[in-house]
């Protein structure tokens, strides 16, 4: 038996549920699980093949529950490429894909090289560039997830990006929308590199995310994401950028990045 059955064996003997929906928290997200009912929590550790995780605000743990009503599976913390292990998300995103997930919210913690987008801001990922010298998918392909050359054009889903610009509409929280580089890290970024990365368009900066996301998109999952905009990148402040800046403003936008997808989840439930 693979680590994924064995993973899977173990979530189906602790609940019954059977969401669509998961949902990955990144640096300073966690307070959206204190909105989530009925849950069954599982530590990574007890998961053949989870990733070990080993940074601040990234607990490790798999919640089954239910948000706003809706059953949704939750990973609470990920795997970075700078802890080690490249392929690190692979298992985790393929026991969704094998668990019946079809729709997958991702969140992060961002640097924002915009300058219109201040720290505590939200912004939805329309498109990504991956300066993460990696790939999850390199070396042989598994045909039973999918292709060997996936096809990310519509890489963060359109409708689904359509569908929460209309409900942060609706609740006055403002969205922007932009694109999201992915370094490797775990150092910050130099003002050299940010002003580079304006020029090829980014809008904000990040390690994490662009991984999840080749991965849902390999076996068909679709993908919608979200960056907190935690800190402006180097060079366009003077001051020194930390993680705990990072984790103390993500709890700032944590309120309305909870209410943002408990709403979302309702609506695509529900249409």
């Amino acid at each position: 038996m693979s680590d994924i059955d064995k993973s899977l064996e173990i979530i189906h003997k602790l609940s019954d549920d059977k969401p669509e929906i998961g949902i990955i928290l990144g640096s300073g997200m966690s307070g959206i699980c204190n909105e989530i009912n009925s849950k069954i929590s599982i530590n990574y550790n007890d998961l053949p093949g989870f990733p070990k995780t080993s940074v601040d605000g990234h607990k490790g743990e798999l919640i089954i529950g239910k948000l706003n009503n809706v059953p949704i599976l939750c990973l609470n913390g990920r795997s970075h490429f700078y802890e080690g292990d490249n392929k690190s998300m692979v298992l985790p995103i393929r026991v969704l894909k094998n668990f019946g997930i079809k729709t997958l919210i991702i969140t992060n913690a961002a640097g924002g090289i915009n300058t219109e987008y201040l720290p505590g801001s939200l912004m939805l990922i329309k498109d990504h560039i991956n300066f993460q010298s990696s790939n999850p998918l390199v070396g042989k392909n598994n045909d039973t997830y999918g292709p060997r050359f996936p096809d990310l054009s519509n890489a963060y889903d359109q409708l689904l990006r359509r569908r929460i610009a209309d409900i942060a509409k609706k609740l006055t929280i403002p969205l922007h929308e932009g694109v999201y580089l992915a370094c490797l890290g775990p150092n910050f970024e130099t003002p050299a590199e940010i002003n580079a990365f304006r020029i090829l368009g980014a809008d904000a900066v990040g390690m994490s995310t662009v991984p999840e996301v080749i991965l849902a998109r390999h076996c068909d999952i679709r993908v919608l994401a979200i960056s907190v905009i935690t800190n402006l990148a180097a060079g366009i402040t003077s001051e020194p950028i930390t993680h705990q800046e990072t984790l103390a403003n993500a709890k700032i936008a944590s309120k309305n990045m909870i209410s943002l997808i408990s709403n979302f989840v309702y609506k695509i439930s529900n249409n």
